[in-house]
This record gives C-alpha cells, sequence and structure tokens, in this order.
C-alpha cells in the first residue's frame, strides 16, 4: 500500500477554493496555487422560483418587516411555517428573489433536512459551507461551532445578503446559522419554532390555500379550459386536495396529462383514494398522499419504475446520471424524468439536478418497499453507491493521480460514471464538493445495506477533497465509517488506509493524541502483515504527531529512523522527507549545524527525486539554519535559491517563510528599508493563507513594528 508522505509543517497542504495554502504536511508533492488576496466569492445559491397564487398578504407583511428591521438597524428574521406541501418554500422563495437587487452580497441556501432519513444537518456543517461559498478559503474554516458562528457573523456584518434555511427542526439549529445586520434571513419549517422569538423573529404561519385561490392554481397548472367549464367539479376537487398546493399541483398534473379527461373523473377516483388513505394520515399529509397515489398510478411502467427507484436515493437531491444508474440502461433516463417533472413528481434543483419534496420522496420510497423484492432493492441501491464509487474515483484521477491504489470493487453492473470535471481538478473538487450530502450517505448506508467495501473504498476515493477543502468532521466520519467496515471484512490493509488517511484528518483538525494513536494502529497492524515499507511510513506520521503534542525528543527519534528505514525499504523521497523533518525539529531544538546537514541531505535527495516543491523547502530551511548560525551571506543565497524556485509555483506559505527569513538578513545588515518591505510582503503571503496569527507571521509583525520606531533606513 502506498502511503500518506508527510512533512512537519503547521497545516496539511493542498488544493483549496480560495487563496493557496502551502504548508504542512505534503503528500505526493502536492502543492497549490492562488493569488494572495482573492476577491470574495458573491454566492447565489437560491433555486429557482415557482409560480404562486394568493400569497398576497404574506409577502407584504414579509416586506413590512424587512423594512421595519432595516429602519431600527437590525437584521430581518421571519419563520414560515404549515403542513408539509402547503407552500412554505414557494412563499419565501418568491420573497427572497425579489429582494436580489437589493441585496448585493449574494444569497445563500441551505436545506436543514428535518424530514431527511439522515436526521438534520449540523449547524455546524452548515456553517463550513456557507463560509466556502463566501470565498474562505477551506483551511481558514475553524473546527469549531462558536468560532464557525463568529467569522461567519463578522463576515456577513456588512454583505448584505439573504439567506434561506429550508426544512428546519429547531431553533437551537437555525441560531447559529443567522447573519450579521443588516442581512434578511427566512427559515421554513413545519413547526412555528417559538424559541426564535428572543431573536426577533416575525412569524408567518400558512393555511392551506382558499377555495377560489386553489382553483385558480388548478386552472394555472392545467392551462386550458376545464376549470371554466366544470367549475363545481373544480372546486370539489381542490377541496379533496384540502387546499394544499403539493396536492393540487399533482391533481392538475395529472389531468393535463388527459386533456379530453373530465374533472369529475378525478373527483371520484380522489374520493375513493382519500378514504383509503384516512386511516394513514399524519398531520395532514393524506391528502397529498391520494393525489399521490392516483398519479403514480397513471405513469407508465417504466416512469413508475424511475420513481420508485429513486426513492431508494439515500439524500435528497441527486443529478441526471444517478437516473442511468438505477434503470441500468432498460429506459430513456431523460425522457422518464421529465415525465416525473410533468407529473410534479420531481423538481428542479438547477444545473441538471432533480429534488423530492419530502412528501414526495416518502411516498416513492414506500413504493419501492411494497412492490420491490427485497433482492431488487438491494441490487438499485448497489448500483447507486457504484455510480458514486465509480464517479468519485474519476474524480480522485483527475485531482491527484497517483493517490489511488487500492482496489474498487463494484456490484454486476452497469456502472454509471457522472461527468466529474472533464479533466479539470477545480470542476472534479467542485463536484465532489457538491455531491458530498450523497456520497456521505452512500458511506453511512454501505455496511447496514450489505456492501461494506463501497463505504471504506469511497472513503478512500474521497481523499482528494478531503486533504484540499478540509471537511474535517465529514474527513473523520467517513474514514470511521471506512475504518469499521475494513474491520468488518477482515482487510488489514484497508484498516491501514483508513487509519493513515484518518489520522491526518485528525492531525489537520488539531486531534493529535488521537492522530498518534490511529498511527501506532496502523505500525502494528502493518507490523502483522509482514509489511516493512508500511510500517516504516508511520514513522513519520507518528513523529509529526509526537512533534505537535510538544514532544520533539521522541519525534526526532522517529525521524531519524524514518530517514534510514524508508529509503532502505524503496522509498528514498518518502525517506529525504523524514529527513527534512528532522531537520525542522532539530532547528526548531537549537541545532542549527545539525539542521544544515539534514536539510542539505534531504534537498539533494528531494531534487534527485524530480521533486522541486520539496527540494526548494529544504533550502528555505537550510538558509534559516545558516542564519540562526549567523552565516547571512549563505542565508541570503539558499533563501533567495528558494523563493525564485517558490514564486514559480505560487507556493505562498513557503514563500512566506522565505521572505520572512531575507527580510532578517536585511535587517541584520541594517538595510532598515529593505527589510521593512521584505517583513510586509510576508505578512501580506502569510495573511493570504489564513496564517497571520501564526508564530512566524507574529514574528515578523514584531521585527516590522520595531523597525517602524525611527530608525534611519539605508
Amino acid at each position: 500500500m502506498r502511503g500518506h508522505e508527510l512533512s512537519a509543517q503547521n497545516e496539511l497542504s493542498g488544493t483549496v477554493h480560495g487563496a493557496a495554502v502551502q504548508a504542512g504536511a505534503v503528500y505526493g508533492g502536492i502543492h497549490i496555487t492562488a493569488e494572495p488576496g482573492a476577491a470574495r466569492r458573491t454566492p447565489w445559491q437560491l433555486p429557482p422560483s415557482v409560480h404562486m397564487v394568493d400569497r398576497s398578504g404574506e409577502l407584504a407583511a414579509l416586506e413590512r418587516h424587512r423594512a421595519r428591521a432595516a429602519r431600527e438597524e437590525r437584521p430581518a428574521l421571519t419563520a414560515v411555517s404549515g403542513l408539509g406541501g402547503v407552500g412554505k418554500t414557494a412563499l419565501a422563495l418568491r420573497w427572497l428573489h425579489t429582494l436580489r437587487p437589493h441585496f448585493p452580497g449574494g444569497q445563500l441556501h441551505a436545506d436543514l433536512g428535518a424530514q431527511s432519513p439522515g436526521g438534520p444537518a449540523l449547524p455546524e456543517e452548515v456553517l463550513g459551507r456557507f463560509l466556502r461559498a463566501l470565498g474562505v478559503p477551506a483551511q481558514q474554516v475553524p473546527t469549531a461551532l462558536a468560532e464557525r458562528t463568529a467569522l461567519y457573523r463578522s463576515l456577513t456584518a456588512d454583505l448584505r445578503l439573504v439567506v434561506l434555511l429550508d426544512d428546519a427542526a429547531t431553533a437551537a439549529q437555525v441560531r447559529p446559522l443567522l447573519p450579521g445586520n443588516g442581512n434578511v434571513t427566512a427559515v421554513t419549517s413545519r413547526h412555528r419554532l417559538p424559541g426564535l422569538t428572543v431573536d426577533g423573529c416575525f412569524p408567518v404561519h400558512l393555511e392551506s390555500l382558499a377555495p377560489e385561490a386553489a382553483v385558480e392554481l388548478l386552472a394555472d397548472t392545467l392551462a386550458d379550459g376545464r376549470v371554466a367549464e366544470q367549475p363545481d367539479d373544480a372546486r370539489a376537487l381542490v377541496e379533496l386536495c384540502a387546499g394544499l398546493p403539493l396536492a393540487v399541483r399533482v391533481a392538475g398534473a395529472r389531468l393535463a396529462a388527459r386533456p379530453g379527461r373530465r374533472i369529475t373523473t378525478m373527483v371520484s377516483a380522489l374520493t375513493e383514494e382519500h378514504d383509503r388513505l384516512e386511516a394513514l394520515a399524519i398531520d395532514g399529509d393524506h391528502d397529498v398522499r391520494a393525489a399521490l397515489d392516483l398519479s403514480y398510478r397513471a405513469l407508465s411502467r417504466p416512469a413508475g419504475r424511475l420513481y420508485r427507484c429513486l426513492g431508494l436515493h439515500p439524500a435528497a437531491e441527486f443529478g441526471s446520471p444517478v437516473a442511468e444508474a438505477v434503470l441500468a440502461d432498460e429506459w430513456d433516463a431523460a425522457e422518464l424524468l421529465e415525465t416525473l417533472h410533468d407529473a410534479s413528481l420531481l423538481f428542479d434543483a438547477g444545473e441538471g439536478r432533480h429534488r423530492f419534496h419530502d412528501l414526495v420522496r416518502l411516498h416513492a420510497t414506500a413504493k419501492a418497499r411494497e412492490e420491490e423484492t427485497p433482492q431488487e432493492r438491494a441490487r438499485i441501491l448497489r448500483r447507486i453507491a457504484d455510480h458514486y464509487l465509480a464517479s468519485a474515483t474519476r474524480a480522485e484521477e483527475i485531482i491527484d493521480p497517483q493517490h489511488r491504489t487500492m482496489a474498487r470493487d463494484y456490484g454486476p453492473g452497469p456502472v454509471v460514471t457522472a461527468d466529474v470535471g472533464d479533466g479539470h481538478a477545480e470542476a472534479a473538487l467542485d463536484w465532489l464538493e457538491r455531491e458530498l450530502p450523497s456520497l456521505m450517505a452512500v458511506i453511512l448506508r454501505s455496511r447496514s445495506a450489505g456492501f461494506p467495501t463501497v463505504g471504506w473504498q469511497l472513503a478512500d476515493a474521497m481523499w482528494p477533497l478531503f486533504l484540499r477543502r478540509k471537511f474535517y468532521d465529514d474527513w473523520q466520519t467517513a474514514h470511521e465509517e471506512g475504518l469499521a467496515a475494513a474491520a468488518e471484512l477482515g482487510d488489514t490493509e484497508a484498516e491501514c488506509r483508513m487509519l493513515t488517511s484518518g489520522g491526518i484528518g485528525q492531525l489537520g483538525s488539531g486531534n493529535h493524541g488521537r492522530a498518534l494513536e490511529m498511527f501506532e494502529r496502523a505500525a502494528r497492524l502493518f507490523l502483522r502483515r509482514g509489511d516493512r515499507l508500511g510500517q516504516a511510513r508511520t514513522l513519520n506520521y507518528r513523529g509529526l504527531a509526537l512533534q505537535r503534542l510538544g514532544r520533539p525528543a521522541e519525534a526526532a527519534d522517529l525521524f531519524r529512523r524514518a530517514a534510514a528505514e524508508l529509503p532502505a525499504c524503496g522509498d528514498r523521497r518518502a525517506g529525504a522527507l523524514a529527513r527534512l523533518n528532522l531537520a525542522d525539529v532539530t532547528l526548531a531544538t537549537g541545532q542549527p549545524e545539525a539542521a544544515v546537514q539534514h536539510a542539505r541531505a534531504a534537498h539533494t535527495a528531494l531534487r534527485d527525486a524530480g521533486d522541486p516543491y520539496n527540494a526548494a523547502r529544504a533550502t528555505t530551511l537550510l538558509g534559516r539554519a545558516h542564519l540562526r548560525l549567523d552565516r547571512l551571506d549563505q542565508a541570503d543565497e539558499e533563501l533567495t535559491a528558494a523563493l525564485a524556485t517558490l514564486r514559480g509555483m505560487a507556493a505562498h506559505y513557503e514563500m512566506a517563510r522565505a521572505v520572512a527569513g531575507l527580510a532578517e538578513v536585511a535587517e541584520r545588515r541594517g538595510q532598515t528599508r529593505a527589510a521593512r518591505n521584505r517583513y510586509r510582503e510576508a505578512l501580506d503571503l502569510f495573511s493570504s493563507v489564513g496564517r497571520a496569527q501564526s508564530e512566524e507571521a507574529e514574528s515578523a509583525g514584531r521585527r516590522l513594528r520595531r523597525l517602524a520606531g525611527g530608525a534611519s533606513e539605508t
């Protein structure tokens, strides 16, 4: 098994959204580029608005509340509550879309998943997505909920944006997601959420449509003359739908598909269906279920099968390739998706994506359980899982072709792979991030569904996303589940992969003790398997954990062992990285001569291995060691050479370290103006990668302030 090669810095390295980071543990020579001070992105995340009738009073009340909040210079918060299918989201979208010209800061949207099979979304996960959408580089997103909330409110204080928090479970789930002053937030929920009253929330409770408005919606859905010709039947139909817009639309779509059918026929059928489902009513949803059953029975056999199959999808939203996967080339998926949209059984989520209303998803799942055998349901779910595994693996190949060395096992097929970016790494990362809820849902279902291999293999395929965009919570969850799956299978090679990959995530999130435990467990498994190379690689990982735990002597011992054992096992480059780590720890513990020797040896080996980035890092460290020894000319030469290489890579963190070293050289030579310029440049670079509070950045800031105290400039 090919291990994750690391070198000691303050962060894990990798490509991120926003400013680049060049820091910390480096795997496979990964480094990333971006310009410092990248502009904040403006998100426009709201789903499309839909046609709506008879909500003018509610819209006017919402707008009055917003205007009053603006006059009082406070945020506008409203909670729209009501039964499932009553039009809560439609109302919120209609209102928020009208505000776009007045709120140029953007639109944020999150489904909080109160009705999700996987349970409500965690506020910290939603905040992480919001911060990244606002342009915060992934490595700058804090791990703690309180810190994420504080950063979010600081960023949004002057932005003027709108936020839609859909399907909230509780006020406690919502509260951390409220933006700063001057912004508008709409929350939808089946519950009234009185706990938000203390936050100045304006409640709007939606009732079913009045009969006249429901008839208007039916006429709009049919778009022919039947409602005008049959007004009494139309009124009877909407009353059977209890005035719920979703039920009216579903019944109308059913009639629209049969332009020659009289409305009275639908009234008779819906009356029978309503009576049958009365005992199954939950919270008034029987009215929708009756309409759904009628519409479902009207579907063609292929469309009905696709509907049932999609009900087994483990997340709320999905792309068109999922339909291809579940149908297994049996029918035209695109045409059948259109059929489901025409029947109001699916809703457009934008960019070729589809979404069930939560009541419709429950209905589709129930139909799958009724009409598909357990064996067939298992096959469908496996095809969905294989689709995500194959697509994530393709994204992994595009982003980090050196990473994949482990097997990918699929079911009998056929396996459908999504278009994940046409060979472009950034697009592939975007695909992984967009599908993250579905990917995580598949991982969490894999063991209970009977395909544990998918659990660890999908976690492994998501490594580039975790490394580069720092979804630490999902990183840990995925690898814990993957580790459990590997252990269940008795696959020690997979266990080792999950332990090392998961341990790196623990290091990145500051759980150094847990990381050390995982690396040590991997070392024992490698030893049991007789894998000397794998065991030697864990020496480097364990050394990093010990160094971050404040145990430099023990870390140095492990780095020495790794530097000797890895080349002997055939991995000279990993051995050179261990030697670089050793140079770093010896310099930090006051041994600059030893650091010079280790850094020089590491530079030579890394250059010979074709790794210019890490070779330049070794050169920077060599320059810093010479500086510690007061060898200014040698320090200048090494740091200048390192900076020239790193500039070509836009490696801003390592550039900052080299520039800070050159600033100190200039300061010691009495070149005050040059030193001040260098320190400013270093601080800008540190800031661009989220390291403005690091010890190195603070040291550069102190030196700059001292030089600004009146020293003559030369």
